[in-house]
């Protein structure tokens, strides 16, 4: 199964990329899943970032939400602005 996975605002600038195309293990189906496969292969920002929020095909999801083939799925640490 491959994704497209975005990373927004400090993610972007921790991990030094601002997506990547992944074809994600067998068993790998939810956005928790993919978050901790992400970690696992050393994004660990994205174990230690709070308030991370996620979205699958720009719908905000929670980490129990279904990834499947073909979906963009993206990372949003908090952020403020003025």
């Amino acid at each position: 199964m491959s994704v497209k996975v975005l990373y927004f605002a400090g993610l972007r600038e921790a991990l030094g990329m601002a997506s990547e195309t992944l074809e994600l293990p067998e068993g790998v189906t939810t956005m928790g899943g993919l978050r901790d496969c992400l970690v696992s292969a050393g994004r660990e920002k994205l174990a230690t970032a709070k308030n991370l929020r996620c979205a699958v095909n720009q719908h905000m999801v929670g980490p129990d939400a279904a990834v499947k083939d073909g979906d963009e799925v993206a990372f949003f640490p908090p952020v403020t602005g003025g």
